[in-house]
């Protein structure tokens, strides 16, 4: 019995030896082979993600684009919409009717023509719509000297289209300008007391210019459309970033006279460079709509995107040569209060 005890105890011990020398790890290959695995299957990954980020990254800025050129087109349609709005006053502005008048205000800008300033003068037609290409960045008589060059200047006048509750002999508060009209006739004035018009009621008077310039952002020049707005003073402030280029193209009736065929309709669509001064005087028509374009760039570069589309902006073709993406952006307006003759 002890023998056999010991021949089963060695053996156990040689088979528990044996099975050990059987235990061992990864070899040199398979560790290659798992490493190469693991860095197709990290490079897919890396693949994924960077074509991931490029996408969001296009899509925000195209959405940038979006936001930014409809918004312009919204600011510009919206005071174009309104334009020649002269409260209850059915007649065209001018000295002859619209009187007194202010002296003009600080910071005054002057648009082409003998009568396009703030305020109508004794000679000429006063331009209450006018605008020009800029070939020069020095513009409106030297009243600014950043405007980009190829880009259109756009100025109107217009009163404010919300009536206020003030009565002749009221105070009229301070910072703005103010018109009071009735059917008739009117009267312009600066802060303080309300002219006495016969059934004439107040409403505030405005006079806003839009043209592009550039800023420099940093390491990077941002076209900027900014905005000339009349209060106490005439100032400017950026007010949209990304606007590249604004064109305007104006819907001139010929047909004067009701009883033409064509009376009411636009016979032509001509470039602000084309136009006349007669075209602008109204002389011997009327401008009854205006087109819209406006070119929206993005704010930064994408050195993976070339750009060389050709932008139609009405007669004007730009053809633009970067790394800047840009969506295009028209609208057509009518000007109702240029096309009613009867309220």
């Amino acid at each position: 019995m002890k023998t056999i005890k010991k021949m089963h105890t060695h053996k156990s011990y040689k088979i528990t030896m044996l099975n050990f020398n059987y235990q061992h790890g990864f070899s040199l290959l398979e560790i290659f082979i798992a490493l190469i695995i693991g860095l197709v299957i990290l490079t897919g990954v890396l693949s994924i993600f960077i074509g991931m980020r490029t996408t969001l990254n296009e899509t925000s800025s195209y959405g940038e684009l979006q936001e930014n050129g409809r918004f312009a087109i919204s600011v510009l349609s919206d005071d174009l919409i309104r334009q020649d709005f002269w409260g209850d006053y059915t007649g065209t502005i001018s000295l002859a009717n619209i009187h007194p008048v202010p002296s003009s205000p600080i910071g005054e800008c002057i648009g082409g023509g003998v009568n396009n300033g703030t305020f109508p003068l004794a000679d000429g037609h006063f331009r209450t719509l006018w605008g020009e290409t800029v070939s020069s960045s020095s513009i409106l008589s030297g009243c600014r000297n950043d405007a980009k060059i190829n880009s259109d200047i756009l100025q109107l006048k217009r009163a404010i289209s919300t009536p206020l509750n003030l009565e002749a002999g009221n105070t009229a508060g301070t910072g703005r300008y103010y018109l009071i009209t009735n059917i008739n006739n009117g009267a312009i004035f600066s802060p303080g007391t309300v002219p006495n018009i016969d059934n004439g009621r107040v409403w505030e008077y405005q006079h806003h210019i839009y043209y592009v310039r550039e800023e420099v952002q940093g390491s990077n020049t941002v076209p900027v459309l900014m905005q000339g707005q009349l209060a106490n003073t005439f100032s400017f402030s950026p007010i949209i970033d990304g606007i590249d280029i604004i064109r305007f193209e104006y819907g001139v009736d010929t047909d004067i006279d009701p009883t033409d065929t064509g009376y009411g309709t636009v016979n032509a669509y001509i470039p602000a460079d084309n136009m006349t001064n007669a075209l602008w005087d109204k002389a011997a028509s009327r401008i009854i709509a205006v087109k819209i374009y406006v070119l929206a760039r993005a704010i930064q570069q994408d050195k993976k995107y070339e750009n060389t589309n050709v932008y139609q902006l009405g007669s004007f073709t730009y053809t633009a040569n970067d790394n800047y993406r840009r969506l295009l952006f028209s609208s057509t307006i009518t000007l109702y209060n240029a096309s009613i003759d009867v309220w």
